[in-house]
């Protein structure tokens, strides 16, 4: 259950962002439909109804579906023809979605059908909301969809309930598949009356994105996170190495190259830098070489480097990229939580619009867009890592930075492999949104596979939690080795103290994984994120 109280979410098709999906999700907020939203439902289900009384074909209302559009059906066989769909379709296969995963989808799903245009019933949307706010969450396999005429095995699970079959998830949430529960019987206990599916119903519950969507949102949401915590764990390994401030500088940013998530990485990197003592001025360097040259010698070797590593000072650069990156996947998720996205779609005084909204390649594209983005925050962690750890690189610290006698104790060598291990799978993760593989008799001969690329950036933004979690701890200890903590800044410190307060100084070698998963665990609960911004430091 959530830990603190969040704001209601009103589902209207119009309005509805990342935010208020986690909270949904993750918070398990109040929901309700709009008035306006229930008065629209209302509205365009009468002039749909005018349409079939009027003998106008209708696919999927008076025809078959998907390849099977050439069969005729007889109007009064309508709660037969969508509850055959539904049940058909429930063929999804694999794991459950997790109780915040199933919650996005559910919420994405309401908010599509809000938007008025699907020509539901103002009760089904209605049970929608009843659901999420009764924690009566669907148990969703996340495998099946192509991506193309929606998210149609997904979804269909979720309106396989509506009619009293499929399954709910436990009744704590959870996903197991020996702890879902019957639907029917579940309901029955409650009091709440399965509904039949009329006219197209059932069709406008499965024939949308919103499975991908769902997730998605909840994916971008974190990464914005993750970016976060690469860019607070980056100054904290600036201290350690004592980097410079010059890479960072606005004019570098604001004024050279101004794109946005370049300024923002930027900026967030003084914030977390400022106070330190530990950080040298791109000026003091400069002094520093022309001291150190010798009079009379064309070439003077120092110990002075003018500049660092690219992996110390490439940051704004980078996760900017990154930034930029999630910047667009987030405009394209709202875009489409805000979309009708099934077929037909009915408009007062216009043909009937039998088109493909239900296609999903602007999702797809936007999801491998993210895993491509996500996989190169998790390449640039692990070279971070890879420098304190490589005493050929690490600028004065010990292998591995070892506390003790190296060659006797190993330090981090061991804890390198799997942020390693995990860059190469992550490099594995292709493109799933050029993975088209005709379907449905070749009527659904292009499809998106869009669900894919959302399970595949969900899965490399999860790798990355471990890649980050080696860093966290890479860090605080090159602190520690380098006996530098009184140098750090506030937004340091607070970083170091949050790594401390989970996991103790590697003052000998000793069993690492559980270091790595509670620190990965802290990761995800944005506990880094909180314990700066405690200390005064607003990130961007």
């Amino acid at each position: 259950m959530p830990t603190h109280p969040s704001a209601p979410v009103v589902f209207d098709g119009e309005r509805l962002d990342v935010a208020a999906v986690r909270r949904v999700a993750e918070d398990r907020a109040a929901c309700s439909v709009a008035p306006q939203a229930l008065a629209k439902a209302g509205k365009s289900r009468a002039v749909f109804e005018d349409v079939v009384r009027a003998g106008i074909p209708v696919y999927g209302v008076t025809t078959g579906y998907g390849e099977m559009i050439y069969m005729l059906v007889d109007t009064d066989r309508e709660t037969e023809l969508q509850t055959n769909l539904v049940r058909s379709h429930s063929a999804g296969v694999g794991p459950f979605f997790a109780l915040d995963e199933a919650r996005a989808v559910v919420a994405a799903r309401l908010n599509a059908l809000s938007k008025g245009y699907s020509a539901v019933r103002p009760e089904i949307l209605e049970r929608l909301a009843l659901y999420l706010n009764r924690g009566l969450i669907p148990a969703i396999p996340e495998i099946g969809s192509l991506g193309a005429s929606g998210d149609l095995a997904p979804l269909s699970h979720i309106a396989s309930t509506v009619i009293g079959e499929g399954y709910f998830l436990g009744a704590d949430g959870s996903n197991a598949p020996g702890d879902v529960r019957p639907a029917g019987p579940v309901l029955k206990e409650l009091g709440i009356a399965p509904l039949e599916l009329k006219f197209k119903e059932g069709l406008a519950l499965i024939n949308g994105t919103s499975a991908m969507t769902g997730l998605g949102a909840l994916v971008v949401g974190r990464a914005w996170e993750q970016v976060r915590q690469a860019e607070i764990v980056s100054a904290l390994l600036v201290e350690a190495v004592r980097g410079s401030m010059g890479p960072f500088q606005p004019e570098g940013h604001d004024v050279a190259r101004p794109h946005p998530g370049q300024i923002d990485t930027a900026a967030n990197m003084r914030a977390l830098l400022r106070g330190s003592r530990l950080t040298v001025e791109h000026a003091d360097l400069r002094r520093q070489v022309a001291a150190a040259k010798r009079d009379g010698q064309d070439v003077t070797r120092t110990e002075i480097y003018l500049q660092k590593a690219y992996s110390l000072r490439a940051m704004p650069q980078v996760l900017g990229s990154v930034r930029d990156t999630l910047a667009h996947v987030t405009n394209k998720v709202q875009t489409e939580l805000n979309s009708a996205n099934d077929n037909p779609l009915f408009f007062e005084d216009h043909e009937v619009f039998h088109g493909a909204n239900f296609h999903g390649q602007p999702v797809a594209f936007a999801m491998d867009f993210t895993t491509i983005a996500l996989t190169q925050l998790g390449v640039l962690a692990e070279r971070q890592l890879n420098r304190v750890l490589n005493r050929h690189l690490s600028y004065g610290l010990p292998e591995f930075l070892v506390a003790g006698d190296p060659g006797l104790s190993s330090g981090y060598a061991g804890a390198q492999y799997p942020a390693t291990a995990l860059v190469a799978e992550n490099r594995t993760i292709g493109p799933a949104s050029t993975q088209s593989v005709p379907s449905n008799g070749d009527n659904q001969d292009i499809v998106s596979m869009g669900l894919i690329a959302a399970r595949n950036a969900r899965r490399v933004l999860r790798n990355n939690q471990y890649i980050l979690a080696v860093e966290y701890l890479a860090a605080a200890s090159a602190v520690d080795v380098s006996g530098r903590y009184d140098g750090l800044g506030p937004a340091g410190r607070a970083a170091y103290d949050a790594v401390r307060s989970l996991v103790p100084p590697l003052e000998r070698d000793r069993y690492m994984a559980d270091d790595i998963e509670t620190v990965a665990a802290a990761l995800a609960r944005g506990e880094f994120i909180a314990a700066v911004e405690n200390c005064g430091v607003e990130l961007r």
